[in-house]
């Protein structure tokens, strides 16, 4: 690999460092009785409320429609999660500094792959979290009504708006894979 494409991929690599310390997705639901918004971030090994009491706040609204507590210990993901994404950056800088061409191909396919099964599985547990519900104790029952939250945008859910956006973490990972591609076509380009 050359000196440019190798430094944009250890700067990609480096960039996913961001991942351990701020969050990879925020969720807002923005309602007349909430003007202020509730939300919540979701990091690569937790969920917290914007706010101090906002999770808290959350699964109590949540719970006037039957749906579970959202319980950061309930996610084995979290256990894992940490682990994925070390094992993506030091692959990434000992592709820049030992691998070529075929190798950052692997590394990109293989953050794709991860990526894509995260984003896949954080679909799951919205969808879960909003079709499984327990009707019999829901104060709020409407028929063939789900509360699934977008899993990227916006979207209205009887008087809330539910926002869901990649956080500063996920754009990173992003951008990651970006600068990946380009350390790629640098590479490739030279070698034609």
């Amino acid at each position: 690999m050359n000196k440019v494409s190798k430094t944009i991929l250890i700067i990609a690599s480096l960039l996913l460092l961001l991942m351990y310390v701020f969050p990879v997705w925020s969720i807002t639901l923005e309602a007349p009785q909430y003007p202020e918004g509730l939300g919540m971030y979701i990091w690569i090994n937790d969920i917290t409320g914007h706010n101090p009491n906002d999770l808290n706040n959350i699964n109590l609204v949540n719970h006037y429609i039957g749906m579970k507590d959202i319980d950061p210990q309930s996610f084995p993901e979290f256990k894992i999660i940490p682990y994925v994404v070390f094992f993506i950056i030091a692959f990434g800088l000992f592709t820049a500094i030992k691998g070529g061409n075929k190798m950052l191909l692997v590394w990109i396919g293989v953050f794709v792959v991860l990526a894509l099964i995260g984003l896949y599985d954080f679909y799951q547990w919205n969808y879960d979290y909003g079709h499984n519900l327990d009707i019999e104790k829901a104060a709020i029952k409407i028929p063939n009504m789900t509360y699934q939250p977008p899993l990227f945008g916006r979207k209205t859910i009887l008087n809330f708006t539910a926002y869901s956006f990649p956080a500063l973490g996920g754009i990173a990972a992003f951008v990651s894979i970006l600068l990946g591609m380009v350390s790629y076509y640098i590479e490739a380009k030279k070698s034609r």
